[in-house]
């Protein structure tokens, strides 16, 4: 086991640098840029949905791109150029934060969602590529939780450093990181199928979604791990950024309060994510997905209905976040575990897509629904409920084999 696990270091770790980049960047803008001169259209619910967006935009244009670098080229020289030009991005930041350069600094995230949308395909398919059929749940369990703690880590940071703000401080960070990212990507090492030089994919994203989708259908219940995986980050970017409006208008905290609530979630995600990983083995255990929406929905109707002491608001964004957990653990190894070949990149391509499409909606709910309830947070929660709960309505509906094994998990036969 020991093993097994030393060949998943370098990968490991290289997402958990390149997602505390992006989140420490993220975060700093928002936590510090309101305090800058910004257009006058611009308050700080609009620069939350305006970065989360610069984020995720790529990815609706990009993606078949991706999926393709990753199937006509070796992963590992893709993820690796990419974390190379990463260095310079993060130098133009600085000088956009330096400056205090609202927009520059918004368009240093949206080159960084660019670079991380042209190796994610690559760097997600290394996870089959490092442990073969029987490491997939493990690995998919430990570079999500990885990755949610590089978010953890990144937003508590950040928030820390807008009370307590050094240029230098962040400079150093921002580019030192880039520059050991850089560092392990290079160490990375995995067997890969061969390069596929013909590969057929379109690149118009319309075309390649369609295609995706028709060659998913041929692979038992991938475009259901797809959809699930996918509305994880539809539910996870709306509550993030309604954490940051909630703690702030409802408990007055401060920023570094308010990154140690969202750094709870962040811990809450990747304990989920373990745990699932921890429970499944070797196996692909499906009947987690309902048990993962399902505790989402009960704790989101808490927080929608319920004015909370601080500190049981704080253990309930932890549960919804662990239970989120639970339930994209699964939906990834259903993907991972299909058999794909070298297409896998392109089917991770195709997942890139439809997140970020529903990332992106989520930005545009949660912008619209701040806008006519004048920044009312709960009503954002409400919303988040919903989705949670038609999540789980398709997921029962689409096949008795989530719920048969839902039930298997919660009442075992002896």
């Amino acid at each position: 086991m020991q093993l097994l696990r030393s060949k998943w270091t370098s990968l490991f770790l290289s997402n958990f640098l390149g997602v505390f980049n992006d989140n420490f960047l993220k975060n700093c803008i928002i936590f510090i840029a309101v305090g800058w001169v910004m257009p006058h259209w611009l308050t700080q619910s609009q620069l939350i949905s305006l970065v989360s967006a610069s984020l995720v935009i790529p990815y609706l244009f990009l993606s078949p791109l991706a999926g393709r670098l990753s199937v006509i080229y070796t992963k590992k020289k893709v993820f690796r150029i990419c974390k190379l030009l990463e260095i310079p991005v993060l130098t133009i930041s600085c000088v956009a934060f330096y400056n205090q350069w609202v927009i520059t600094a918004v368009f240093s995230v949206l080159i960084m969602g660019i670079l991380g949308c042209l190796y994610s395909p690559s760097k997600y398919s290394l996870i089959r590529d490092i442990g073969g059929e029987e490491g997939v749940s493990f690995g998919s369990g430990v570079f999500e939780m990885m990755a949610f703690l590089g978010v953890l880590v990144g937003t508590v940071i950040a928030s820390i450093v807008s009370d307590h703000y050094s240029n230098l401080f962040v400079f150093t960070l921002l580019i030192g990181l880039a520059i050991l990212g850089y560092i392990v990507t290079s160490t990375i090492r995995a067997v890969e199928l061969p390069e596929e030089q013909e590969d057929a994919s379109h690149l118009n994203p319309i075309r390649f979604v369609i295609d995706s989708y028709h060659f998913a259908k041929t692979h038992k219940r991938v475009n259901s791990g797809i959809l699930g995986a996918a509305s994880f980050w539809l539910i996870g970017s709306m509550l993030q950024m309604n954490l940051v409006i909630h703690t702030q208008h409802i408990y007055k905290a401060s920023n570094t309060t308010t990154g140690m609530i969202m750094a709870c979630a962040a811990i809450g995600i990747a304990l989920g994510c373990w745990t699932a990983g921890k429970i499944s083995g070797k196996k692909v255990m499906k009947g987690l997905i309902l048990i993962g929406i399902l505790g989402m929905s009960l704790f989101l109707t808490i927080l929608t209905f319920f004015h909370l002491p601080f500190i049981l608001y704080t253990v309930f964004v932890f549960l919804v976040a662990f239970m989120g957990g639970i339930f994209q653990i699964p939906c990834l190894s259903i993907i991972q575990n299909s058999n794909l070949g070298r297409k896998l990149g392109d089917i991770i391509g195709y997942l890139n897509m439809l997140t970020f499409t529903l990332i992106s909606i989520g930005a545009i709910l949660f912008s619209v629904t701040t806008y006519f309830t004048a920044e009312n947070s709960y009503a954002v929660f409400g919303v988040i409920l919903a989705i949670c709960l038609s999540i789980c309505f398709f997921f029962i509906k689409t096949s008795t084999e989530f719920w048969s094994e839902t039930k298997q998990l919660v009442f075992p036969q002896k």
